[in-house]
């Protein structure tokens, strides 16, 4: 099957029961921020190395996490109940981003966070739709993630750590404060089993298109998250 390119003057992508079994749906386009969020808000999303085109993706399975069933194992526990590490949303974004681009990963050459995905996701930061988590020790920045959120469903891009539980610490952080606010979901994209292991789990496309459905019937939560008290709260396990 040919895979769909997209037309340069608007936003239309094929229907993603047309992607290929390794979930590649289109090529082509652009990151603008309209095409970004017209992508999120159908279950797809860009993945790809320089020098490659755009490509655009809708795996099936599809791996989520609902908030409610993250799991804290005891040593996490302990380390939020000491409140190892501070936690701050959406203060320092575009570190975050940089440091999931360049923090060497165990069997990764390069990185697919290109600098145009970098200035693209920047950009949507700046309009209030991608936002960030952030963990501190000592004044250091030593953990964090980010991603997009449409209605109540936020789209995980990436996470960084730079000394052991950081990046964990950022999710289970999230995990708590969207539960807080009603979210119903988190899209973890592919199966990992370091996500696995925080209580992840594979659902059908079909599945996942209608808890998006569901998801984007509710208003998004535009703007900075930074002080926003469900967002800010401690953890309480």
């Amino acid at each position: 099957m040919p895979v769909y390119e997209l037309p340069p003057d608007r936003y239309d992508f094929p229907p993603t029961s047309e992607a290929e079994p390794n979930g590649l749906l289109a090529i082509g386009g652009d990151l603008s921020p309209g095409r970004l969020l017209r992508a999120y808000s159908l279950g797809i999303f860009p993945w790809y190395s320089d020098p490659e085109p755009y490509l655009w993706w809708s795996p099936a399975p599809r791996l989520v996490l609902f908030p409610s069933e993250i799991k804290v194992s005891k040593s996490m526990r302990s380390l939020f109940r000491r409140k190892r590490f501070e936690i701050t949303v959406d203060q320092h974004f575009n570190e975050v981003i940089r440091f999931c681009a360049y923090t060497p990963r165990a069997g990764q050459l390069g990185t697919w966070i290109t600098e145009q995905m970098q200035a693209a996701y920047s950009q949507l930061h700046r309009e209030g739709f991608a936002h960030s988590v952030e963990v501190w020790d000592n004044g250091k920045l030593i953990g964090g993630l980010y991603g997009i959120s449409l209605g109540k469903i936020f789209f995980g891009e990436s996470m960084f750590t730079l000394v052991p539980n950081a990046s964990k610490y950022a999710l289970i952080h999230l995990a708590h404060a969207l539960q807080r606010l009603d979210f119903d979901v988190i899209d973890c994209q592919q199966r990992t089993n370091h996500l696995v292991s925080l209580g992840a789990r594979e659902v059908s496309r079909n599945d996942f298109e209608f808890l998006l459905h569901q998801a984007l019937n509710s208003p998004t939560l535009v703007g900075s998250w930074a002080k926003i008290p469900e967002l800010i709260a401690a953890v309480e396990v």
